[in-house]
């Protein structure tokens, strides 16, 4: 019988903390979600790993450090707003929900953003809401948000997501094709139509479906 919660304080002792991510708050929200509840169950026993895993619909749930990096990056924070695209088994929604006032999770595949729902509902986590949508273009009717993070890689920066962050508001994205190495790159909000842009780190990604991303 494995000890999840022995492993999720190892995984962040190990996976995160080790590697330079010193961010109080986003520790110790990766230490309250059960990362085993956002996996298969059959694939539960390695739900700590540092490795992504396979989930439903051919899409996968990203490495915890991969997921700590770019909630850190994207500067979610107490008494923040944030947005995901790519909800995906809403893993990264849950731990943002522990740091975060509020945060919206899009999901284009139906199936698993009513999964999702259902499960961060179980679960207890009150302040995140599911959309079932084309992510792409962001979520204009919830902006402007403190934080932006993509789980899929997209041809470019969506102009409309960037008009999304709040002054100041940061997104994280991976850039580039499927199948290749792409660019995980942070763009920061500096003026009402000035951005700094930076990357991060070489990364693998889903690609991005959608007005704004790669056609189907």
């Amino acid at each position: 019988m494995i000890d999840f919660a022995a492993a999720r304080e190892a995984m962040v002792a190990r996976q995160i903390e080790a590697r330079g991510i010193a961010n109080p708050a986003l520790s110790a929200a990766m230490r309250a979600v059960p990362r085993e509840a956002f996996v298969p169950d059959s694939l539960a026993v390695y739900a700590y790993d540092d490795t992504p895993l396979p989930i439903a619909a051919g899409q996968t749930i990203s490495q915890p450090y991969i997921v700590a990096l770019m909630i850190d990056a994207a500067g979610v924070k107490a008494g923040g707003h944030a947005l995901e695209i790519g909800a995906g088994s809403g893993y990264a929604a849950a731990v943002m929900s522990r740091i975060a006032d509020r945060v919206i999770a899009i999901e284009r595949i139906a199936a698993l953003a009513d999964a999702a729902r259902e499960r961060l509902a179980r679960l207890g986590y009150r302040n995140v809401e599911i959309a079932a949508a084309d992510g792409s273009a962001g979520w204009p009717d919830e902006a402007p948000y403190d934080g932006i993070i993509a789980a899929a890689s997209g041809r470019h920066v969506p102009q409309t997501l960037l008009d999304q962050l709040a002054p100041g508001g940061a997104l994280v994205m991976p850039v580039g094709a499927a199948g290749d190495v792409q660019a995980l790159v942070k763009v920061v909000r500096t003026g009402p139509d000035t951005f700094e842009r930076t990357e991060l780190c070489p990364v693998r990604f889903v690609p991005l479906i959608g007005a704004e991303g790669w056609p189907e």
